[in-house]
């Protein structure tokens, strides 16, 4: 299993390269600059020389890189781009719905990290989970939303919204990725509801979130911050446990291997390395 830590994944448009270099200093745990959903049709070509000549000036950059979507035009040409280039990291790769399209995506020798936001994707999700080169899943709530025909920011949407959740997470663990990152929160003006947002991800075993903009990164990594009491009944566990024997206790609790688990967990989401 893959163990980088991604709480946060910052999208940039290509079409506008003076912000990449603002989003590789923003403080988030990757960078996607995105060749699809924020580039309009008769830009395609110059966003893609935009990520060019940035990757040329900053060769010490390292981003991923939102290609256009399965059958569009210019997908081929977005692959060839990050087959050429060592600071693409990764491929987005959106509107994932087969193993096929995910292969083609891999073939530019980077790891993929497919997109799930329409209804087929979702069906054919077992297959893309174990499809060669994947890395971690994401969620793309608002184009499934559409799909599926959803009364936007209702109660009720929610609730379908998070059995796709659900499925993202269940197919993440039995193929062994990383955590999957949940959807964008398209709200800028509401940290409230971003924080809500990112501590319901967290409590439902997303790694973290895709993000629209700078300042959503803080926020997203506090949420996913554990708080000192928690960090220090992490430490308490296993320092028991490093002591040897056969049974432990801390706080009145007894400590079997789902708890181990679950600390190791608790330090590995503030960045320290468990034994």
């Amino acid at each position: 299993m893959h163990t980088t830590l991604i709480r946060s994944a910052l999208f940039v448009p290509a079409t506008r390269p003076e912000r990449i270099p603002k989003a590789l200093d923003s403080g988030a745990d990757a960078v996607i600059v995105d060749l699809e959903d924020a580039v309009a049709e008769d830009f395609k070509v110059q966003a893609r020389a935009n990520l060019q000549a940035c990757l040329e000036a900053n060769p010490e950059a390292r981003v991923l890189v939102r290609v256009n979507a399965p059958q569009h035009q210019q997908q081929a040409d977005d692959l060839a781009l990050c087959a050429r280039y060592p600071g693409v990291v990764a491929v987005l790769l959106p509107k994932a719905e087969s193993a096929a399209q995910v292969e083609l995506a891999a073939s530019c020798g980077k790891p993929v990290w497919p997109l799930i936001e329409s209804a087929k994707g979702l069906q054919t999700l077992p297959e893309i989970a174990r499809a060669r080169q994947v890395e971690r899943l994401s969620f793309g709530a608002l184009d499934l939303g559409l799909d599926l025909g959803l009364m936007s920011g209702t109660a009720a949407a929610q609730r379908m919204l998070d059995q796709a959740r659900y499925a993202i997470l269940l197919h993440s663990t039995l193929a062994r990725l990383a955590p999957p990152l949940d959807s964008v929160f398209p709200d800028i003006k509401n940290p409230e509801g971003m924080t809500r947002m990112a501590e319901d991800a967290r409590d439902m075993g997303f790694g973290g979130l895709l993000c629209i903009h700078p300042s959503q990164v803080a926020l997203i990594h506090a949420a996913f911050m554990p708080g000192p009491e928690e960090l220090d009944w992490a430490r308490r566990v296993l320092d028991a446990v490093a002591t040897g024997g056969g049974v432990y206790v801390v706080d009145g609790q007894m400590v079997d291997a789902p708890v181990i688990g679950h600390a190791r967990h608790v330090l590995n989401r503030a960045g320290v390395t468990s034994a």
